[in-house]
């Protein structure tokens, strides 16, 4: 047997070679490479094989523009294959609409059109068909988790998706998308090594003009096939519409069409009439101040009856809490703009009124105009008349910029997660729901009168595991064959059962308050559990169930209600008028024009020049909230034994670290009232506080700051000065973050 001997690398030798190099060395290498690399190419140019292909590249050369189309066309399908999980389906797609098919290929014919810049061209693209390909595994992938699928804004919330990973991948699939990535760079980058070059005559500015060529006619054809009905450029269901008009024009639409188009009717004569010449902004109610009730809203995430399944059955009501509520309060399905995702839009359509069918395909406002806009709210409409306004999730604060857009809505406070001491969560990672009840009081107790509180939960979050996860499920679930699949829905159903003790908890505290009240319970939407339309008794797959619950003796009043509509119905009944598009749907719900106009009024306070303002000024022109209602507090420094320190206090959460000297340190959770330090070191002189820390570093709030000295603490008093500027800090943080 031959043996292997392998050769001891020359450590030493090549030490003296580096400390002995010279740039002209360097200079004569790279030209001997290039030298070398000209050389093979020229031996394959004049190889036999290259011979023999030279007439078939000279006509592909002639030929390669219905030859990128037919390349467009195999891409997009693909793309289909990926985007539907089925062969069949996407063979189905076109051939059964070749026209939409075309079109979508048309698309990326029009991307591909840049190779002719470049003479290496094949490998421009492969990179093209790697894009195209890669945004097709995106959408094929989060279908698999959710039911809306890739869109341009998925984009702009990526940051806070990179945060929840472990949430919707598991290690195993984290490493092979991992290695996937890293073979596909491998891939293109010896494509790059490999890939010849075009060897004829460049002609850059025909290619310019091809390229501009390729954009203009792509947009002709775009109107042609909208006034045809082939396609269309509103998405009443985006799920449904990726469907029928193809994953790469409705990804394109997603990523170019956004905010409000200025409806061809607008004008001032036109908003004036509308808006009844500014008395729509007035803000009115005959409840003297000590009757009116607080108003607590409460958006239950992935929340619907699952009772509603028709081949659902459990082995007891998940729901006996809400069902109770059903029969005796006010109740209904509660039409939602999204399926499986979009938690922030029904949020928005709830906070605002507006409705989301008038803005782009996929967009999330959230994203878009308020993280950057003032908009009137229920939390501005209700301050006008005495409220304290405040926000509640036990999430993440910047999680779809929450921290900021509650802020642009006049919220008062936000309690994130970050002040939470969240100590259980789901086998998936959310935080429970019965954390908020304690901290729902707290807000409440911000203010000597009424509240209003806007919750948004987050157990019910998916995705739900196939595989058994939950020990002993007080909810057995039976009705579907596949075990993956009811494993999936018997953790999503125990999940409601726990969200049904949640509102329970929260009514029963409230209750104890003494104090006039309605709560109102909604889901934002339907779970990502593969449900249908005909899987529904309502047969409809935007519809969630609502309760209205009072301890003032309101009237039951049971119908179906849009998310946009709940709180212009909810002031109704308690007589409260006032919000601009609420006191629009409480006069104009059912009249003729009543959704034309709604979106005239919706442009022209985001997008236009807000007539319906110039008589009563704008509700709301910069904001004040402030983060969380309690300080962390430090009461004392502890040195321990190994030389550590230990900081007590108050109010302490796993988003609690430390700071000395401006600078965070390695800050270990203990309890709320204990943190401990690690490798960290105090001197006479340093300063010291602690922060609640949300995601990118965001400090959204910070103790008192204290001097360290001789082992004990003195508080250091701010100046109006400093405040100012820790203020200014914090802002041109978030201004760099984003």
């Amino acid at each position: 047997m031959k043996k292997i001997h392998i050769r001891k690398p020359d450590i030493k030798g090549l030490s003296v070679k580096v400390r002995n190099l010279k740039f002209k060395d360097i200079k004569e290498h790279y030209k001997a490479r290039k030298e070398r690399r000209q050389k093979i190419l020229e031996e394959r140019r004049n190889s036999k094989f290259a011979k023999k292909m030279q007439p078939v590249y000279k006509w592909m050369n002639r030929l390669s523009l219905p030859l990128q189309y037919l390349l467009a066309c195999v891409i997009n399908f693909f793309i289909e294959v990926i985007s539907r999980h089925s062969l069949f389906q996407a063979w189905n797609y076109m051939t059964g609409t070749p026209l939409v098919f075309l079109f979508n290929a048309f698309l990326i014919f029009a991307t591909f059109m840049i190779v002719y810049l470049f003479k290496r061209r094949v490998f421009v693209r492969i990179l093209l068909s790697v894009f195209w390909l890669f945004l097709g595994t995106c959408n094929g992938y989060l279908l698999l988790k959710r039911v809306t699928p890739f869109n341009a804004q998925d984009l702009k919330v990526l940051s806070d998706a990179l945060e929840l990973t472990s949430n919707y991948f598991n290690a195993f699939e984290i490493v092979m998308l991992s290695v996937g990535i890293v073979a596909v760079i491998l891939w293109i980058i010896s494509m790059w090594r490999r890939g010849g070059q075009y060897t004829g005559k460049m002609h850059r500015l025909l290619a310019v003009a091809g390229i501009a060529a390729g954009i203009m006619g792509y947009m002709g054809l775009t109107n042609v096939a909208i006034e045809n009905r082939v396609i269309s450029n509103y998405f009443g269901n985006i799920a449904f519409a990726y469907e029928d008009y193809g994953f790469p024009y409705c990804f394109a639409a997603s990523l170019f069409n956004t905010g409000i188009n200025q409806p061809s009717s607008y004008s001032e004569e036109t908003m004036k009439e509308i808006s009844n010449d500014g008395a729509l902004t007035t803000s009115e109610t005959s409840l003297p101040s000590e009757e009116r009730p607080n108003i607590i809203f409460v958006q239950l995430e992935s929340y619907f009856d699952p009772t509603e399944v028709e081949w659902l059955r459990f082995s007891e009501d998940p729901i006996p809490n809400l069902r109770k509520l059903y029969k005796e309060y006010s109740s209904g399905y509660f039409k939602v703009p999204s399926v499986g995702a979009g938690t922030a839009n029904t949020e928005f359509e709830v906070l605002t009124g507006m409705s989301m069918r008038f803005f782009g395909p996929g967009e999330y406002p959230y994203k878009t105009y308020v993280k950057t806009h003032v908009l009137e709210s229920a939390a501005t409409a209700l301050t006008s008349l005495g409220y304290g306004a405040e926000a509640l999730h036990n999430n993440g604060g910047n999680f779809y910029s929450r921290a900021k857009v509650f802020n642009d809505m006049g919220f008062d406070h936000y309690t994130s997660k970050e002040f939470m001491n969240i100590l259980k969560t789901t086998p998936k990672g959310w935080a429970t729901d019965d954390i908020l009840v304690p901290n729902i009081m707290e807000s409440m107790d911000t203010t000597a009168g009424q509240d209003f509180v806007f919750t948004v939960s987050v157990q019910g979050h998916g995705d739900y595991p196939t595989e058994p996860t939950l020990e002993n499920p007080e909810i057995k679930v039976t009705g579907v064959e596949d075990e993956g699949k009811r494993n999936a829905w018997e953790y999503y159903v125990n999940e409601v059962h726990e969200m049904d003790k949640f509102v329970a908890q929260l009514i029963e505290a409230v209750e104890a308050r003494n104090e006039p009240s309605v709560v109102v319970f909604y889901g934002d939407h339907l779970p990502t559990l593969g449900l249908e339309a005909k899987d529904l008794k309502s047969k409809y797959l935007y519809n969630t169930n609502y309760v209205i619950w009072d301890n003032i003796g309101l009237q039951k009043k049971d119908g179906n209600i849009a998310a946009y509509q709940i709180m212009a119905e909810v002031f109704d009944r308690l007589d409260i008028h006032s919000g601009t598009i609420f006191n629009y749907h409480q006069q104009r719900n059912k009249t003729k024009h009543y959704l034309s106009d709604l979106e005239l009024l919706q442009y022209d306070i985001m997008y236009g020049k807000q007539y319906a303002y110039e008589k009563n000024g704008a509700p709301i022109t910069e904001g004040h909230m402030v983060m969380g209602v309690k300080d962390a507090e430090i009461k004392d420094v502890v040195t321990q034994l190994n030389g550590d320190y230990s900081i007590y206090g108050a109010n302490f959460t796993k988003q609690s670290k430390v700071y000395i000297n401006d600078e965070k340190q390695d800050t270990k959770f203990m309890n709320n009232t204990r943190l401990d330090l690690k490798d960290s070191e105090l001197k006479d002189g340093d300063t010291i506080m602690v922060a609640q820390v949300g995601s990118s570093n965001t400090i959204f709030r910070t103790s008192k700051t204290y001097e360290y000295k001789d082992g004990k603490l003195s508080e250091i008093v701010e100046t109006d000065d400093s405040v100012e500027n820790g203020r200014q800090a914090f802002t041109d943080q978030e201004e760099k973050k984003d």
